[in-house]
């Protein structure tokens, strides 16, 4: 039987522009404000404007040959206003999963609305597996004969850095860029109040000491990881670990997060040095409902 290849999911969906329509008509003036911080597992994150805008960054499903699962389920429909996805790997590209008014898949350049304004920086994905459980780099060269190594790397190892800006924060969204990019990259980042770096026990993106390295260079206020385990979100052969061992070593500037969501604000956070924020196990949406059904 023919399949139609259906691509992204926005023919199907009910909802529509109006929403953004109205906006439009009057578009929020960026100001500081609160802004809230939604942990949806993975790398995915989502961020409400105080205008209330909401971005979501970096929705995942699984390996699309269902050949090697690494969440019990895709992630569950979502509606937001914008989503973005940092680059073409399955844990972090499924824009098709979000009920969006605006997609924007491996952002290079500026996009505004309202009170939000997202630049997306063009680097590379991080390659030095030497300090993972496995090194991905030698098993990609010797089952699949590609050299992943920049400059001269497959589109799926390209990467954005993805820097939102509003309520007067500038979060950056690491996803999994390389530890070490070219200088000019480091100066386009500027200063950052918060940073969503992949972090995990396994080192799966990049080693302890990249993680450092990166804080190091962009001492940001508040360091929140992503891209680890979750028990009852992500399966065992992932080959993901959990965080909390990382965490731990940071001691008294660590403050372990009582649910999945958290809110900001610019005055808040002045005076924080690296401050980590972790999240855990909890996600912001319904765990046993997903499970269950799948959506």
């Amino acid at each position: 039987m023919f399949e139609i290849d259906s691509g992204l999911w926005a023919w199907k969906q009910k909802t529509n522009h109006n929403r953004m329509i109205e906006l439009q008509r009057d578009e929020p003036v960026p100001k500081e404000g609160s802004v809230e911080l939604a942990y949806f597992g993975s790398s995915a994150f989502r961020i409400t404007s105080p205008a209330g805008i909401t971005v979501m960054v970096d929705p995942w499903r699984n390996f699309p040959t269902r050949k090697w699962d690494w969440y019990f389920r895709d992630f569950p429909i979502s509606r937001v206003d914008i989503g973005i996805s940092t680059h073409a790997h399955f844990d972090h590209d499924a824009l098709h999963r979000l009920d969006a008014h605006v997609l924007l898949d491996r952002l290079i350049g500026t996009y505004e609305f309202g009170d939000v304004r997202i630049t997306g920086i063009a680097d590379k994905h991080a390659t030095d597996s030497s300090s993972a459980v496995y090194d991905f780099k030698k098993i990609i060269r010797h089952f699949d004969h590609i050299d992943i190594t920049p400059p001269d790397n497959p589109r799926s190892w390209d990467h954005c850095l993805i820097l939102i800006e509003t309520g007067g924060l500038r979060i950056l969204a690491w996803g999994d860029n390389r530890h070490d990019p070219p200088v000019e990259i480091w100066e386009r980042l500027g200063e950052i109040d918060i940073a969503l770096l992949p972090i995990d026990d396994s080192q799966h993106v990049m080693g302890f000491h990249h993680v450092e390295q990166i804080i190091d260079t962009l001492h940001p206020r508040v360091v929140i990881p992503h891209h680890y385990y979750i028990f009852d979100v992500t399966v065992r052969q992932s080959t993901l670990q959990p965080a909390d061992p990382w965490v731990v070593r940071r001691g008294g500037n660590a403050r372990w997060l009582d649910g999945p969501e958290v809110i900001y604000s610019r005055t808040e956070l002045d005076g924080l040095d690296a401050r980590t924020d972790f999240f855990g196990d909890h996600v912001a949406f319904d765990k046993e409902r997903w499970l269950a059904a799948g959506e």
